[in-house]
């Protein structure tokens, strides 16, 4: 019995990381793989638990029923655009990030523009004070779960020392496509307060998410991993390219480093997100080497920004934003602060 239980640990290790692969071959296909900060997806009622107040019908945004549901619309438009420009149907699986609750991503799935696709969800609450979590939504007819686990960030504030309560990072392994692909979903500390005392806290963060990475690279060292989210910093900054160790080209990289496809984007001007008349990119998507140079199963195809028209204002005092749902007070029934951004595998 003993010998029966300890070879079936093995083989779940094995299985998590990659090792094995089904007997039946592949059939080819294209996959879109995407990540959204949905941006304050917040129910209208008052949690005691949480900073949620302005997200009322009684709060200075009047936050009722009726703007909940326009902001479900909103988001699942964009979520089932996400591949049509290359005929594909949509995300296979997806990460989410400023979610309330599993109740709000239960109501957005069964939009009618995502229904069809059977999402099924990972979730579980964070101890961030304002209640905003990051989470996980799969088609199960393309990708099978074999595991997930959620890993608490804990940082402490560098002047007081008190804890900073803030997003988990989430794991999820499972099999796309026959073969056995890990991500990462990730919303590390923001910016505010500055930059000189934030910057210490996604250090942290990011020295977590290697950890993360590098138990499955230690079983396996050509494990497909995809670490994707609002790090809340460039590809250029220490957090991505100094402590997670993510690079700009796949070429020659070092063993265990990481291929960041965005980060050319980047250099060439764009981001996912408009501030202060500049383009950042803190929304990414970064891969190990088994699925940057991959030689059998999953492979990078491409990597996008989902940049349209519809979602950026396009006159007044703004143009050029981004179409928020607020803009300062005002409501404006918008998508994001945030573009979402998908990769696609073949």
């Amino acid at each position: 019995m003993l010998n029966t239980m300890h070879s079936r640990i093995i083989i779940t290790a094995l299985l998590l990381a990659g090792l094995f692969s089904s007997c039946q071959q592949p059939i080819k296909q294209k996959h879109v793989v995407a990540f959204y900060n949905l941006e304050n997806l917040f129910d209208t009622i008052d949690s005691p638990d949480t900073n949620d107040e302005e997200f009322t019908p009684k709060s200075f945004r009047k936050w009722n029923t009726e703007r909940y549901l326009s902001k479900l619309n909103n988001m699942s438009t964009v979520i089932s655009e996400l591949g049509k420009d290359q005929n594909l149907q949509g995300p296979a699986i997806m990460g989410l990030s400023e979610v309330e609750n599993k109740k709000v991503i239960e109501d957005l799935i069964q939009n009618p523009k995502l229904q069809g696709n059977n999402y099924q969800i990972i979730h579980q609450d964070s101890p961030d004070k304002r209640g905003i979590d990051v989470a996980f939504i799969y088609n199960p007819k393309l990708f099978k779960v074999l595991h997930h686990h959620f890993y608490p960030l804990i940082i402490h504030d560098v002047d007081s020392g008190n804890r900073i309560y803030t997003r988990d990072q989430l794991l999820v392994s499972g099999l796309l496509n026959n073969d056995t692909l890990n991500i990462i979903i990730n919303h590390w500390p923001s910016r505010y307060g500055g930059q000189e005392r934030s910057i210490p806290l996604r250090k942290e963060a990011a020295l977590l998410n290697r950890h993360i990475i590098d138990s499955l690279l230690n079983i396996n060292p050509l494990a497909k991993v995809i670490t994707m989210g609002d790090f809340n910093d460039d590809p250029t900054d220490p957090s991505i390219s100094d402590f997670l160790k993510a690079h700009d080209t796949k070429e020659n990289l070092p063993t265990g480093e990481l291929y960041n496809p965005l980060a050319q984007e980047f250099n060439k001007g764009k981001g996912s997100l408009f501030y202060h008349g500049k383009w950042n990119l803190f929304d990414q998507m970064i891969v190990t080497q088994g699925l940057a140079n991959s030689k059998n199963g999953l492979l990078i195809d491409t990597c996008i920004i989902f940049n349209e028209p519809w979602l950026i204002q396009q006159d007044g005092d703004y143009k050029g934003n981004l179409l928020r749902t607020y803009g300062g007070r005002t409501y404006l029934n918008g998508y994001s602060d945030h573009l979402p951004v998908y990769m696609i595998l073949e």
